[in-house]
């Protein structure tokens, strides 16, 4: 593939970062169009070595895929366990993972190459699959180490905007949560005649007895005063109206 095409799908892939599956789907597939000798992929997003998210680029691969997750004896497990390539020159004469082999041969696969990149929490692996043996081996796929350190790259970058995202998120309800309970406190003080320390204790006290949070107490507190406010300069409306009214005789 000419390199401005490769630079398109690379442009492709930054602009699906905020899409985890459309992203590995995306480097999937770029990594059986680039890489030659290379028959199927796909690619796991592992997060604290829990699956996180998978895309595969045929069935057959797929199909490799769960059954690595489901028996935990398989190229894909070691790699992202060890955190380093683990290479299979040939799947006729593999005995590490027996089971996964017999699978493997079943569908047509003779070599595999699970490329490995690390940024904690989160792993990122990609498989690539040939049917003749030694087609993909270290030496033979740059391209796919390449494809492999960018998209774990974009993950990389896509990872701590979110959490940057995340924690701006919790800050503000923090702020917003810190702004209600302290105007509930002024409430309660200005009602029962205590100071700061008392009204908070009180307001624990109804969280507990009521086993939701004290925010939750708090914003009840204020709603309730609020209702009372507006009643009341409703009535005081009502009544100077009234008092404007022409006399009766």
């Amino acid at each position: 593939m000419p390199v401005e095409d490769l630079g398109h799908e690379a442009a492709d892939l930054v602009s699906l970062a905020n899409g985890e599956a459309k992203s590995l789907n995306k480097l999937a597939e770029m990594a059986v169009r680039q890489v030659p000798g290379c028959a199927a992929a796909h690619a796991t997003l592992w997060r604290d070595g829990e699956l996180a998210e998978m895309a595969a680029t045929h069935p057959d691969a797929a199909a490799l895929a769960d059954l690595a997750i489901k028996t935990g004896s398989a190229p894909l497990i070691t790699a992202m366990r060890d955190g380093r390539q683990v290479d299979c020159p040939d799947t006729l004469e593999e005995t590490r993972w027996p089971g996964w082999s017999e699978e493997a041969l079943r569908r047509g696969v003779r070599c595999s190459v699970h490329m490995v990149r690390q940024f904690p929490p989160m792993t990122l692996v990609l498989c690539l699959f040939g049917v003749r043996p030694g087609v993909l081996v270290a030496d033979s796929v740059p391209v796919a180490e390449m494809l492999a350190r960018f998209g774990s790259t974009v993950f990389a970058n896509t990872f701590a905007y979110g959490e940057a995202q995340r924690t701006a998120t919790q800050l503000k309800d923090s702020v917003a949560a810190r702004a209600v309970t302290d105007q509930a406190k002024g409430i309660l003080m200005h009602a029962l005649g205590c100071d700061a320390d008392e009204a908070l204790r009180h307001l624990r006290r109804e969280s507990q007895r009521r086993h939701v949070k004290v925010t939750e107490v708090a914003a009840q507190i204020v709603a309730t005063s609020a209702a009372a406010g507006r009643g009341s300069t409703a009535s005081g409306r009502g009544s100077a109206a009234s008092g404007r009214g022409p006399r009766q005789r």
